[in-house]
C-alpha cells in the first residue's frame, strides 16, 4: 500500500460510498443497525468503506460493506447476485487478506432470517 493516494481516485471512492450508502440492501440496514455506535463488542464498524491497494502498479480499490480496523476486519453481505460471481469474490478476498484483513462473508438471507445466529459466529471470529 502506498502512502500517497491519487486525491481523483481518493474522490471517486468516496463518491462511490456514499451512493452504496444511500442505496443500501435490507441486509446492510439490519446489519448496520445491529453494529453501529460500538453496539458490538463495542467496536467500531464502518459501512461502505474503501480499501486501497495496487494492483500492477495502478492504484485502484475496493469498497468493504462493513470494516473495523480495531479488528482488521471486512464483513462482505453476499445476496444472490455472488452465486454467479464466485471466482470474482475469491479473488476480491484474497487481495483483502494480502492488505493484512480478514474477510467473513454472510448471506443476505442469512442476515434477515437469523441476525443472532450470525452475530454469535461473528462474536466467536472476533474473540477467538
Amino acid at each position: 500500500m502506498s502512502l500517497s493516494r491519487d486525491p481523483r481516485l481518493i474522490q471517486i471512492a468516496k463518491q462511490r460510498c456514499r451512493e452504496l450508502r444511500k442505496n443500501q440492501t435490507r441486509a446492510e440496514k439490519i446489519f448496520w443497525e445491529a453494529v453501529r455506535n460500538r453496539r458490538f463488542l463495542g467496536l467500531k464498524f464502518n459501512r461502505q468503506h474503501p480499501l486501497f491497494f495496487d494492483y500492477e502498479g495502478k492504484e485502484t480499490f475496493y469498497i468493504a460493506d462493513f470494516y473495523c480496523h480495531e479488528k482488521k476486519v471486512v464483513i462482505e453481505l453476499d445476496g444472490e447476485i455472488h452465486d454467479y460471481q464466485r471466482r470474482r469474490d475469491e479473488y476480491r478476498t484474497f487481495i483483502i487478506e494480502m492488505l493484512g484483513i480478514k474477510v467473513i462473508r454472510f448471506g443476505n438471507k442469512e442476515i434477515e432470517n437469523h441476525l443472532q445466529n450470525v452475530l454469535e459466529r461473528l462474536r466467536k471470529e472476533l474473540t477467538d
